[in-house]
Parts: structure tokens; sequence; C-alpha cells
């Protein structure tokens, strides 16, 4: 069964990454987008990567430009923006489809492994998948789900 720490994806400075350097981790992907409005569920994304990084969690983000074309920028003015707006430090990739035939594999995993409201399809910006440990996908929680309300999955993941 592939897992997503057999996949790699290319970091938002421009390196391929194996996933497999998470391996050992809970995760917490989100594809997101900086004129969205869910955009300040970076800051909640930010606080959970804070409190359990020692733990052994990491959020890994994917900005997507998809819905409503609400990522438009370069994946440099993509990090800058991250950085000076919320302070991100958590991983960030490089802009990423989430659906259709150039979606990256990463999210062709994740949504083949959960159902949501369109069936396997990504509704829209901060959809976000928790991942087990050892790469297995555990939940999806809806672009509405705040980071903060996802605290008690990752504290069951992390036991």
């Amino acid at each position: 069964m592939t897992t997503i720490h057999d996949l790699s994806a290319t970091t938002i400075d421009g390196r391929e990454q194996a996933l497999a350097a998470y391996g050992g981790q809970v995760l917490l992907v989100v594809n997101t987008a900086s004129q969205c409005g869910f955009t300040p569920q970076y800051q909640g994304l930010q606080e959970l990567h804070d409190r359990y990084r020692d733990r052994g969690f990491a959020v890994l983000g994917f900005p997507c430009d998809q819905f409503g074309g609400q990522e438009p920028g370069s994946d440099d003015e993509i990090a800058a923006f991250c950085d000076r707006r919320f302070g991100v430090t958590f991983p960030l990739f490089a802009k990423v489809e989430v659906n259709g035939p150039g979606a990256d594999p990463v999210f062709d995993l994740l949504r083949s492994s959960t159902g949501g409201l369109l069936g396997s399809r990504i509704k829209w910006n901060f959809t976000k998948f928790l991942v087990a440990r050892d790469g297995t996908v555990l939940k999806r929680y809806a672009p509405t789900t705040k980071p903060e309300r996802i605290a008690p999955d990752i504290e069951a993941a992390l036991r």
C-alpha cells in the first residue's frame, strides 16, 4: 500500500523533497491560498505547528490556484507573503494542482484515501488531511474547519 512517505514533492524554493523525511511524524497536509477567505487559517496552522512540533508533528502547506484564482503569485511571492503576514515556519511546497489530470501525486493519494462532500474531489482551499506516523491518512477536514478544532485529533495521533 502506498503511503505519503513513498512520495516526494518540490519545496517552495525548488528542491525535491522525499516525504520519507517526515516518517514517524504526524502530519497535517493543507492546500493553501493567499487571497482566500480562509487565508487567516495560516495563523492557526502555524500555532498547531509550534504547539506540537517537538512531539513529532508538522504542518505541510501546498499552495494551490485551482479555486477562484486565489493563489496567483509565484512561489517566491507566496513564501514572502506567508513569512511577512503570518510568520509561517512550517514547510511550504511549490504551487500544485489538487484535482484533475494535473493533480500532484500527494493529493491523488490524499483524495483517494478519504471522501468529502464532492466524493474524492477537493472542494476548496484549506482542505486539511491528518496523516498518521506511518504515512496513512487518518482524517479529512473541510476548509471551514478551523485549525484549533483539529487539535484533539492531533493529540490522539501523537499518543
